[in-house]
């Protein structure tokens, strides 16, 4: 969820993971964080305890991140016009899904319900898993 990114603190990050609060369950779990990402987001200055830092302590709103993220969408052009801050996480289920990843693995790193997992996989492209599958089932068969 993009309130829980946005409230994240520098201490959330621990080698290769990070510690995510899931606000509606108010529970925390730690996921694998890629190291492209963790290089991004250690690239910021650190201006606070949050790492999108308002002051010392407080993180900024979410109406001044999006604001942020809809200036940076623009910038991208017209590709970009269909995405919106609050639809990320769905946007990483349907990547996930077409990478081949169980509905178990997905639930491990957004932390939804099989049956959410589930509704906003509909969204992935069945070209790219069929590919993923069948490339599953050549490895599986040593063909």
């Amino acid at each position: 969820r993009p309130n829980a990114a946005i409230k994240m603190k520098w201490k959330n990050f621990s080698g290769d993971y990070v510690s995510v609060l899931d606000e509606k369950g108010k529970q925390e779990f730690e996921i694998y964080c890629l190291p492209k990402l963790r290089a991004a987001i250690h690239s910021f200055p650190k201006q606070g305890e949050h790492i999108f830092a308002k002051s010392l302590k407080e993180h900024k709103t979410y109406s001044s991140i999006e604001t942020q993220f809809r200036r940076w969408r623009k910038s991208l052009g017209e590709a970009a016009k269909p995405f919106v801050l609050h639809g990320l996480r769905k946007l990483s289920i349907v990547q996930l899904a077409e990478a081949g990843c169980s509905d178990a693995e997905i639930q491990a790193i957004t932390g939804q319900s099989l049956e959410m997992v589930a509704y906003y996989r509909q969204g992935a492209s069945r070209k790219a898993l069929s590919k993923s599958a069948q490339l599953k089932r050549l490895e599986n068969e040593n063909i």
